[in-house]
């Protein structure tokens, strides 16, 4: 993007130039309906299944235990929907956290309309749940446990292995939204326990408009949308098979390469902090110091409005946010910031930067240099 400095990662990516030639032919040539007996249908039908394999080679899981769906935030639907319907004869109580994601939280909130109680699990100062709390808020009507891999606000990686053990050893299943995670850091689904994890293409250099889902075979989950029986009868709709292998391909490339890129990721994390606390007083950074995505950056300066500081920075031609873009139109404080406990000076003046690819440290002295002066203009004291 001519003279513009992204730094938004979090939100959303560029698509690869090999994903899209991965993509084109199936937009003006093997258009087939891959529900189609034909060929054209057919080799449709084998590009979804190439995809297939490569997302569950990633993760460590089985072909079968795929299904594509539109985005994250249906995935996150369909897994937790689906497995509270398939048990509510078993039990009706669902355990997850106050920072997750919005697919997750008001997907539970419509769950407790329909007679499901959900527990919503404390976090500390860092983001992280305390796995005893979590030990002890279990019960005998528990169907669900629903936390998320790594927070998109602050970056904490959550302790996914050991709330996978937890979930073992009651014999309750463990969905993990890992829609940040995917692309970010490595994930095996057979070591770590889970059963169910939601991702989307747009996160890690694919397509928007495509997400998958795991579950693990054995797992009860009812479909929550009625129509013909693609996806093994559990997501209805002609597949978008174009957007599927963008989403096979990208997810090949971004593991192809995954320790060079978390590698890189982590110097310009560490090279930013270091850089914003030499430079720039009262300032505080959010979630864990070390325990977060590779590039991942939320910091919070003392006293400055979150939205002005933003617009100034926009102006500069550096795109930045102030936490979820799916929840940038609210006018209320961030949940995950508010969950953490952050004092009132902080909680409305946060600036999330997360690093891609294609940026470098001559980009962040130029962030760090713009952050400098916008911050001591917009400093209210």
């Amino acid at each position: 993007m001519n003279g513009i400095r992204y730094f938004d990662h979090a939100a959303t990516t560029s698509v690869k130039e090999d994903v899209l030639k991965a993509m084109i032919p199936y937009f003006c040539i093997e258009y087939g309906n891959p529900s189609s007996i034909y060929s054209i249908g057919r080799r449709n039908k084998k590009a979804i299944e190439e995809a297939r394999k490569k997302v569950a080679k990633v993760i460590n899981a089985k072909p079968q235990e795929i299904y594509f769906t539109g985005c994250g935030s249906e995935s996150d639907n369909l897994a937790i929907k689906g497995i509270a319907y398939s048990l509510k004869d078993k039990g009706n109580h669902i355990i997850t956290s106050k920072i997750e994601h919005h697919a997750v939280l008001n997907t539970c909130k419509t769950l407790e309309k329909e007679g499901f109680y959900i527990t919503y699990l404390n976090v500390d100062e860092n983001g992280l749940i305390d796995l005893e709390e979590l030990q002890n808020v279990i019960n005998e009507k528990t169907i669900l446990i629903s936390i998320m891999t790594a927070n998109n606000e602050i970056g904490t990686i959550e302790p996914i292995r050991e709330i996978g053990q937890i979930a073992k050893k009651n014999d309750i299943y463990f969905h993990t939204d890992s829609v940040q995670a995917i692309g970010n850091m490595k994930i095996d689904v057979q070591s770590m326990n889970i059963d169910s994890l939601s991702m989307s293409a747009h996160k890690f250099y694919g397509p928007k408009g495509v997400g998958a889902l795991y579950v693990r075979e054995g797992v009860p989950f009812t479909k929550i949308q009625d129509g013909g029986h693609q996806e093994k009868d559990k997501r209805a709709g002609t597949e978008n098979v174009a957007g599927i292998v963008g989403l096979g391909k990208a997810i090949e490339l971004a593991y192809n390469n995954i320790d060079e890129y978390n590698k890189k990721l982590t110097e310009l994390r560490e090279y930013y902090i270091s850089q914003v606390e030499k430079k720039i007083p009262d300032v505080k950074l959010n979630g864990h110091r070390n325990n977060r995505l590779p590039g991942n950056v939320n910091i919070s300066f003392k006293n400055v409005d979150g939205g002005e500081l933003l617009l100034k920075l926009d102006e500069k031609g550096i795109c930045a946010s102030t936490g979820s873009a799916c929840n940038s139109g609210s006018t209320q404080p961030s949940h995950v910031l508010t969950a953490i406990g952050l004092k009132p000076e902080y909680l409305e003046s946060s600036l999330r930067i997360t690093f891609g690819e294609e940026n470098t440290k001559e980009d962040i002295d130029y962030l760090v240099d713009n952050l400098e002066e916008i911050v001591n203009k917009c400093r209210h004291v």
